[in-house]
């Protein structure tokens, strides 16, 4: 038997549970975009809430994650780099949209269209960082990590 305690937390499925969590948030900014040809201030808010998560998690990947994986996983360090590239792709949509938001009308048409490539680039990284890196943060050693450190926030 191991001197090492079992780890009692699966990050790959928490990992899974974040974005279950982003996507069902944004599905429901994208249904609040349908109900209305206009950006209110409450909608404004929703969108600029979600975006922060966005940022919030892939900057947690970012300073953490990606790090502990390339430091135990050195095999994964291209897939690493390339969702950071991705990350960085998502950083400029969600500047756009903050841009959309900010101005004085609050260009409606401008922040969907921004909002839709959001969504579809969103589904495509989520699905190749569920593919490429669940088990190996579910086989990551280090019993100091928490989901906010890993995720940008609490599972």
């Amino acid at each position: 038997m191991s001197d090492v305690p079992a780890r009692l937390v699966a990050w790959g499925q928490q990992l899974v549970e974040v974005h279950d969590r982003l996507r069902d948030e944004l599905d429901r900014l994208l249904d609040g975009l349908d109900e209305t040809s206009e950006l209110t201030r409450e909608l404004g808010a929703h969108c600029m809430a979600f975006c922060s998560a966005v940022g919030r998690h892939h900057t947690g990947e970012d300073r953490t994650a990606f790090p502990a994986l390339a430091a135990q996983y050195p095999e994964l360090r291209d897939t690493l780099e390339g969702l950071e590239r991705d990350h960085l792709m998502v950083a400029g949509i969600l500047q756009r949209i903050d841009d959309a938001l900010r101005t004085a009308d609050g260009d409606p048409a401008r922040a969907r269209g921004e909002i839709d490539g959001l969504a579809a680039i969103l589904e495509s990284h989520f699905r190749w960082e569920e593919r490429a890196i669940v088990a190996a943060l579910d086989g990551l050693a280090d019993p100091t990590l928490s989901a906010a450190q890993l995720f940008g926030r609490d599972v």
